[in-house]
């Protein structure tokens, strides 16, 4: 008989019922050190103050509206990522499987309105993840995500992560855009490097093609900056976010040029729940935390530690590790064993950890993670890498 939830997840056999900062409390009492944080999402930790605060006080007052009228936390909220990056303007969405709905059909839309329907295409990454949408599971292309879900939404070519020469053959007069995680999550913790990055928008400068950025994963103050781009100092057309940008409550957006959004008018795209009261107010309280010069700086100087000491926990353990990757406190252990085994050996020691592609699992905690919760944490990896290694 199938359960009353629908078994789309191999679900760990964990109950937790509180969270504290950067603690899971299991209902058993058992307190877990989150480095996890909701696959990157709960950036301020759990149950932090300023964001129950926010959500209390909006909830007291309105939940929701629809897009059918004005919403100033909305407008606050687009006020505040338009101040903060390079776009003009935002629609907010629910997710970032929402988000690469839009960025697809923006980027389309714009070719059309330019006169130019033909220009259907976009080119995407073996080993991303946007989503398990049709657009998203059409943009990854791997069969893992599309086999049994056919006929796949046409118009997406897909080339190897750093393979510059298929890229650039990729392109054709079909074309309009290219898409691109700056920091591959699900594929495995992989960063673009700056200079690809770089090139990447020369390349869509002089052949005419929007640039599509999904920091759905990598954005959001994880890597130490608002945004993962901003390192490369470069800015795309058209961005996808979601995940840190509620804090933990469903919450995501597309940021964009007026130019790219050229072609998103009246009655072109809407949302029923997309930025309504409740999801903003909780969005506004993150944006002030995150842009904050002092907590970006503390985020930095946090990934520097955890990096130090990660880099002596594989050292420890060759057996177990290969080495470290990533960029700020979106870290990637590459494994030797099976992600899996680590990441259940982590249960054990107390310690949550995601497992991703290319055998590695994934460290994305709290951006408020302490020091000491630092130390604490990489004691934990340890343990459940001797555990391994007397198995």
């Amino acid at each position: 008989m199938i359960p009353s939830v629908l078994p789309t997840y191999s679900r760990a056999p964990l109950h937790f019922v509180k969270g504290e900062g950067s603690w899971l409390i299991e209902e058993d009492g058992r307190r877990f050190l989150d480095l996890g944080s909701g696959i990157a999402v709960n950036v301020l930790g759990h149950a932090h103050p300023a964001l129950v605060a926010a959500l209390t006080g909006q909830a007291n007052a309105l939940w929701h509206v629809s897009n059918l009228y004005e919403i100033p936390q909305q407008q606050a909220l687009a006020d505040k990522l338009v101040a903060a990056s390079f776009a003009d303007t935002v629609f907010f969405t629910n997710s970032g499987t929402e988000a690469c709905e839009l960025a697809v059909k923006m980027a389309r839309k714009y070719w059309y309105e330019k006169g130019h329907p033909e220009k259907t295409g976009i080119i995407a990454f073996n080993g991303s993840f946007h989503g398990r949408s049709s657009a998203g599971i059409a943009a990854a292309g791997s069969e893992k995500m599309v086999k049994g879900f056919g006929p796949i939404l046409p118009g997406f070519t897909h080339v190897d992560w750093g393979d510059h020469d298929g890229l650039e053959a990729a392109i054709d007069d079909t074309t309009g855009a290219i898409l691109i995680e700056p920091i591959q999550g699900e594929g495995g913790i992989r960063p673009l490097p700056d200079q690809c990055l770089r090139g990447l928008r020369a390349l869509c400068d002089e052949r005419g093609l929007l640039l599509i950025l999904d920091e759905v994963q990598c954005g959001m103050g994880r890597t130490g900056k608002l945004f993962a781009h901003e390192w490369a100092g470069v800015t795309p057309d058209i961005m996808m976010v979601a995940k840190g940008i509620g804090g933990g409550f469903p919450l995501g957006a597309v940021l964009a040029t007026e130019e790219a959004a050229s072609g998103m008018t009246v009655g072109t795209h809407g949302s029923t729940y997309g930025g309504n009261p409740l999801a903003c107010a909780v969005g506004n309280a993150v944006m002030d935390h995150v842009t904050d010069p002092d907590f970006l700086e503390t985020v930095n100087r946090n990934a520097g530690l955890l990096r130090q000491k990660l880099e002596g926990l594989v050292a420890a353990h060759p057996e177990v590790f290969e080495g470290v990757r990533g960029t700020g406190l979106m870290i990637g252990l590459k494994v030797r064993v099976a992600p899996a085994d680590l990441v259940r050996a982590g249960y054990d020691a107390l310690v949550i950890t995601v497992p991703a592609a290319d055998n590695v699992v994934r460290l994305l905690p709290a951006l408020n993670i302490t020091g000491d919760e630092i130390a604490e944490a990489v004691n934990r990896l340890d343990a459940a890498a001797t555990a391994l290694k007397g198995a």
